[in-house]
């Protein structure tokens, strides 16, 4: 078929839409002829077919498009064009349900074939408007398919998510903003995330992945043009809203998420770390003898739906670790290769902006804090849940601790900073791995044998304190520990009397976390300052 009859097809609906009041048997009558020509098999005619209806919606939307007038664009055929395919997909028969979402699959694909065409073609001049305002009215209408009748209402916006996930913002920048508005749309983000027994929650993780890797090297090198900084206020508006809305989500991916934002995107981070299961109430950190070792919550388990070890795996790393952490033989030849480990390739290190390979560090650092503190719980189960410091005492003898011992002496700055940021992810709401890290945070800083270690530790805590909030509850626990135990010394260290500034920055941070009174009783646990006095 070519695209004159396609042209001619087209307008006979087009006519048939622009009749005054509902006429459903008119359009019954058209999508049944095409149907029976056989131009909704889901052949290669049904490509042209739909592929030549595309062209025409888009050019007469783009040729109404006054230079003068942006505002004037006609979207008439592109909303013809999107009520022809709600309609057919509405029309098949009940009985061949899977058949509409295969045309359904074809019809994206064909779509995304044909932006990505027009936006290689046109570059700078690329139109993104018609494109959007197609998607908009088939979210819009296919959304309100009934379940009962097609129970297809998942597979149509899985359908959906994957055709968005070809057209992430690195395939197609020039429609980042429509895609980002298409992602977020109530018709699809919450609808995705609600129900379904969770089936739509690793598509909307893809794709706010696609948008973090997009903007993570314009926010790495401190680039915000205009339109990054609209996509990147756009994108945590849509953070904000899933933290309202749905926290277990930001919860369950929070190691996927940090991998792909930069260190300098504090804020971005700290939205994502300050998720909470709705159904828990969180104590004030601030509380006077708060003791967070026999809160009930603080020896579960977090829910962790990333693939914490892909990275270890990736780099055959994986059983090295095991080994160690089942041995721990000092001097281990597994300690005095760990950092060469960590260092990315030559070839690749101008393009991550850092020696290091960061997944690698934030694998490492959180799947041997959750082997520690399995080993922990196997040797000494009523540990946690009675909060006896000499059965803790286990964790200063872990072979989890040399390797983060390792780290912070072996690593030179920039690894160190790494490291710490991989540790204070895990500072979150109250679970076991909050209070493991944040453990590991204050042991190795009252260890330290170098004050840039502790300065290091500080500033890693400090600068996601500064910020606006929302800020992590575990964060706000370790550093009130921090600055309020006098076995830290904390308010001593020159790097804190440095500047008259510096040291009145502290102290206005430290009162909105709670005061400046020292207190000799520990918040995060007895065994942490017993074991370092």
């Amino acid at each position: 078929m070519n695209s004159t009859q396609v042209y001619v097809l087209f307008k006979e609906w087009y006519h048939i839409c622009e009749l005054p009041g509902t006429n459903d048997a008119a359009c019954t009558r058209y999508i049944l002829q095409l149907h029976q020509s056989g131009l909704l098999k889901g052949d290669d005619m049904t490509d042209r077919f739909f592929r030549n209806l595309t062209k025409i919606a888009v050019e007469h939307s783009i040729q109404s498009e006054s230079p003068q007038q942006v505002q004037s664009v006609s979207f008439h055929t592109i909303d013809s064009y999107a009520k022809l395919v709600s309609s057919i997909l509405k029309c098949l028969p009940v009985e061949q349900g899977s058949t509409k979402i295969f045309l359904l699959s074809k019809i994206l694909t064909v779509t995304v074939r044909f932006i990505l065409k027009d936006e290689e073609e046109k570059k700078a001049s690329f139109n993104p408007r018609p494109y959007f305002r197609l998607f908009i009215n088939w979210l819009l209408d296919l959304g309100s398919l009934d379940p009962a009748i097609d129970g297809a209402n998942i597979q149509i916006l899985t359908a959906f998510a994957n055709a968005f996930h070809a057209l992430q913002p690195l395939k197609v920048p020039a429609f980042s903003f429509a895609w980002l508005e298409l992602v977020s749309h109530r018709s699809f983000m919450p609808k995705l995330l609600i129900g379904n027994s969770q089936k739509g929650w690793p598509f909307i993780q893809r794709l706010l992945v696609d948008l973090l890797q997009f903007l993570e090297p314009f926010l790495r090198n401190a680039e915000l043009g205009v339109p990054v900084r609209f996509l990147y206020k756009g994108t945590l508006r849509v953070l904000l809203v899933l933290l309202h809305d749905f926290p277990e989500f930001l919860c369950d991916y929070h190691f996927t998420f940090c991998d792909v934002i930069p260190p300098s995107c504090i804020q971005m981070r700290n939205i994502i770390l300050s998720a909470f299961p709705r159904n828990m109430r969180l104590p004030d950190p601030s509380t006077p003898n708060l003791k967070i070792d026999l809160l009930p919550e603080i020896r579960d388990a977090p829910r962790i739906l990333s693939d914490v070890d892909a990275a270890l795996r990736a780099k055959q790393m994986k059983a090295d670790v095991d080994e160690y952490l089942k041995t721990g033989q000092p001097g281990s030849s597994f300690l005095t290769e760990l950092k060469q480990k960590l260092l990315l390739p030559p070839s690749e290190v101008a393009s991550a902006g850092t020696r290091y390979n960061v997944p690698l560090i934030n694998s490492l650092v959180l799947y041997v804090g959750m082997q520690a503190i399995q080993q922990l719980q196997t040797r000494t189960p009523h540990a946690q849940s009675t909060g006896n410091n000499s059965s803790l005492t286990v964790f200063l003898v872990s072979a989890a601790l040399d390797i983060f011992q390792t780290l912070i002496q072996d690593l030179d700055t920039e690894g160190r900073y790494l490291f710490l940021n991989a540790a204070a992810n895990q500072l979150r709401y109250p679970n076991n791995h909050t209070h493991y890290f944040s453990f590991v945070l204050l042991y190795l800083y009252a260890e330290a044998n170098q004050e840039i270690i502790q300065e290091q530790i500080t500033r890693v805590l400090f600068e996601r304190l500064i910020v606006n909030r929302p800020h992590p509850w575990g964060l706000l626990i370790t550093f009130i520990e921090l600055i309020k135990n006098p076995r830290y010394n904390f308010w001593n260290q020159s790097f804190i009397r440095c500047a008259p500034e510096i040291e009145k920055l502290f102290e206005s941070v430290a009162r909105s976390c709670g005061g400046l009174k020292p207190v000799e009783d520990s918040m995060v646990s007895g065994w942490v300052s017993e074991s370092t006095h």
